[in-house]
């Protein structure tokens, strides 16, 4: 009985996520749609995009968290000014 629950608490653990029997028919309809050639370039671009969409997060935190700070420091020096 506790292998049962052993099992279904370790394949809860990737809900969601397709095995390799989801993905190979996934991967035969996009090599037939793109061709051998094609897939190093649509890799290369989703790569690319990747990369560009995760330095946009970390400029947006940045601004972010600059942010915060001048909010904080401004509201320090209005504090210290009423005093």
């Amino acid at each position: 009985m506790d292998a049962i629950f052993a099992a279904t608490s370790a394949s809860q653990l990737f809900l969601g996520l397709p095995g390799f029997t989801e993905l190979w028919p996934i991967l035969a309809i996009v090599l037939l749609l793109f061709g051998g050639r094609k897939l190093p370039e649509l890799a290369r671009s989703m790569g690319s995009s990747i990369t560009q969409f995760r330095k946009g997060l970390k400029d947006a935190e940045t601004e972010v968290e600059e942010s915060t700070q001048l909010e904080m420091d401004s509201e320090k020096g209005d504090s210290s000014s009423k005093e």
